[in-house]
């Protein structure tokens, strides 16, 4: 496993605001990873982990707010996304996949304790890292996590099909992921729509996550029902419910101020 290093050669780093610290790539089974780091060295590290469709700049509203408040911040492009390598397509177990290469990264830039923030497939991945290596975490924030498959979900695929044919949808997202977005897009709704309902169950992984876990789900999720965020904060072993009113899939978009107040808060009790 190899890492570089490229500090101030980033085009998308500046636009997130807060003290770029260390960027560059780590060589993941035969790819690359890009990842970018902020604040300062000495200060807690907060891992994360971006949704189905994202990339580091889908957090440009928390990782100012996260430094800012004394976080060290990790952010990275999983495979086939942002700056990281292209990903011809997404294998059936595609979130356990990442979430080794997720453990890869932490080992290649010498982070061992640390909290997690995973959106949507970001939130599956964080409940994944926690169940294998629960003293690791400090905390974890799941936000529109998914451990099983519901109905809504397969009305969701569609809705972003159907964006994905909005021009300025495709742009927003080339912004992310250059011109292949349009490819990145179709393989990963692909996926979803084709794999067995019966194998995305992460259920059963619930109970071993052991350190304290906050669940938030916008109650019109347009993928999910309430009773999707419900079951993971009854199913781990120290969940904390965060059920938001008028609220859809991208809480950290629709209300980023609330949003990072209440998370941040969460991560210093449970840091303390």
């Amino acid at each position: 496993m190899e890492t570089s290093r490229s500090k101030g050669q980033v085009e998308l780093s500046t636009s997130q605001g807060g003290a770029l610290q260390d960027c560059g790539q780590v060589a993941v089974n035969g790819h690359q990873l890009y990842w970018e780091r902020y604040g300062e060295f000495q200060s807690p590290t907060v891992l994360l982990l971006h949704h189905g469709l994202g990339s580091i700049r889908s957090w440009r509203k928390q990782i100012p707010a996260f430094v800012a408040a004394g976080w060290q911040v990790l952010a990275y492009d999983r495979w086939g996304y942002g700056r990281s390598d292209e990903r011809p397509h997404f294998q059936h177990a595609y979130l356990a996949e990442d979430t080794q290469e997720a453990f890869q990264l932490l080992e290649a830039l010498g982070v061992e304790e640390l909290a997690l923030v995973g959106h949507s497939d970001g939130g599956s991945i964080a409940l994944l890292m926690a169940s294998e290596q629960p003293s690791r975490f400090t905390a974890i924030v799941v936000v529109a996590a998914h451990i099983y498959f519901e109905p809504r979900m397969a009305d969701g695929l569609d809705l972003i099909a159907q964006s994905a044919q909005d021009a300025v949808v495709i742009e927003g997202l080339k912004r992310e992921h250059g011109n292949r977005a349009p490819n990145l897009i179709h393989a990963w709704v692909e996926h979803w729509r084709l794999a067995d309902s019966l194998s995305l169950s992460i259920q059963d992984r619930l109970p071993s996550v052991s350190c304290r876990t906050l669940v938030i789900q916008g109650e019109q999720d347009e993928h999910a029902t309430p009773q999707h965020a419900i079951d993971i904060a009854a199913g781990v072993q120290k969940g904390q419910l965060w059920l938001i009113p008028d609220v859809k899939h991208m809480p950290p978009h629709e209300i980023p101020d609330i949003f990072n107040r209440r998370v941040l808060e969460f991560l210093e009790r449970s840091s303390g």
